[in-house]
């Protein structure tokens, strides 16, 4: 899935080429077009046919925007297992994602003669997991045809998850809980003896210190 995925990057984004973004269905199967926006639920593009469509985190592996990549990942809410999409931070042996942001591009264009209505919605409550999502994607409008929109998702608390794969499900690291931190980044890099003496010296955390910290053992466990 990793050498795919560098494929694919290289043809949306190789010289001469003009860069898209994409949906990828499953491995080798993959739609090109422009992305409209996401509530982390759902992902809207406007294929290259013109057409809009919208696809579930749960009937995809991830989607590119902007050069950007975004994973389906499955996690526990109210003790039911759902689908969302997570930002790819870092990705080796310890992957690192982000959740929650503002999801959807500013302004974005309605070409004509598309082969949509002119409104398009998706909308899934307020608030963060437990709540479902905040906002949705809203795309156009009656009455006001070939217009730039402006369409804005408010930004949610972003929220981080880390995992190692072939050690358990993803978990989110709260900065507030130094000492849960450290039990977690030392679950996964006790392999480390450098890096874990530096997690245990540490007093406190943040997305920027632990990113680095796993772009650290990543590199060194190549």
């Amino acid at each position: 899935m990793k050498a795919f995925k560098i494929l694919l990057f290289i043809l949306l984004f190789a010289p001469k080429i003009h860069a898209q973004d994409a949906v990828i269905i499953s491995s080798g199967n993959f739609v090109r077009g422009t992305v409209q926006g996401t509530n982390f639920e759902v992902v809207a593009i406007l294929e290259n046919d013109k057409s809009l469509k919208q696809y579930l985190a749960k009937d995809v592996e991830s989607f590119l925007w902007n050069g950007q990549m975004y994973a389906s990942k499955p996690i526990v809410i109210n003790n039911k297992m759902e689908f969302k999409f997570f930002k790819e931070l870092e990705i080796g042996l310890i992957n690192l994602y982000s959740f929650g942001e503002k999801a959807s591009i500013d302004k974005p264009i309605v070409p004509q003669r598309t082969k949509i209505k002119p409104t398009f919605g998706i909308g899934i409550g307020s608030g963060g997991f437990g709540n479902g999502l905040g906002g949705g994607i809203n795309i156009g409008g009656g009455g006001q045809r070939n217009e730039e929109r402006q369409s804005i998702v408010p930004k949610q608390k972003i929220s981080f998850f880390l995992e190692k794969p072939g050690t358990g499900p993803m978990q989110e690291i709260n900065f507030a809980n130094t000492a849960a931190i450290k039990n977690i980044l030392l679950q996964k890099m006790e392999s480390n003896p450098q890096l874990a003496q530096k997690i245990r010296d540490t007093e406190r955390f943040d997305a920027q210190l632990v990113m680095s910290l796993i772009q650290t053992y990543n590199s060194e466990k190549r």
